[in-house]
């Protein structure tokens, strides 16, 4: 089948989430690891509570709020690095493959778009600095429904801006849950399972895993 959009998740999928504790490794400390993972646990975990709770923050300051509480919980890690890891989280690297298969499809004529959690700014932030401004047709950002991955609207944003159905689209994404949330609305789901990590929603399964976005070419 073809699909009339390709549509990624950005932070996980495209951008490396920990990129930013990697590059200021040395002022960060030997903890920086730890830091970077319960950075990254926290910001998704209240995501979801604020979620169900009905009280949005945007991702951004959740990104600020997870960061302080890893600080909290790793007290080995140097603090005084918040605000280089936070003007790096807006500039975040790609994976390596990013550019060269988003290229690749756009070449075939393929309509692109990233669907994230993300808030505008700092979507914006990361697309441009990586130059993916000139390859995504769109950026779909959840604050325009002040909610988060998993509700369905978030899904929904996509198939009503271009007036298809949910079968028609090719959703890539790193995060599990994101995926069972995309198979769940109806999409065509490819689990980038970078770390080779155990699935945990087997009644959701996604229709292709791979290891990276390379084989998605392959799948076009």
């Amino acid at each position: 089948m073809s699909y009339s959009a390709y549509v990624f998740d950005a932070y996980g999928t495209l951008f490396d989430v920990h990129a930013a504790v990697r590059r200021h490794a040395e002022a960060v400390g030997p903890d920086g690891p730890l830091l970077s993972d319960i950075w990254r646990t926290k910001q998704l975990e209240y995501s979801w509570v604020r979620s169900l709770m009905g009280r949005y923050k945007d991702f951004w300051q959740l990104t600020e709020d997870a960061l302080d509480y890893a600080f909290d919980k790793v007290p080995g890690a140097d603090r005084s690095s918040r605000e280089q890891l936070l003007d790096a989280y807006r500039r975040l690297d790609t994976y390596p493959e990013v550019v060269r298969v988003l290229r690749a499809l756009k070449d075939r004529g393929m309509r692109l778009a990233v669907l994230s959690n993300g808030s505008p700014e700092m979507l914006a932030s990361a697309v441009a600095s990586n130059g993916l401004d000139t390859l995504l047709d769109d950026v779909f950002s959840v604050d325009e429904l002040r909610t988060y991955k998993t509700d369905e609207r978030v899904y929904e944003m996509v198939t009503t801006r271009y007036r298809i159905f949910p079968e028609a689209v090719s959703f890539q994404s790193s995060n599990r849950f994101d995926v069972a949330g995309a198979s769940a609305y109806g999409f065509r789901t490819v689990w980038i399972n970078r770390s080779g990590l155990p699935d945990e929603y087997k009644d959701l399964p996604p229709a292709a895993v791979l290891n990276s976005l390379d084989g998605v070419l392959a799948l076009a």
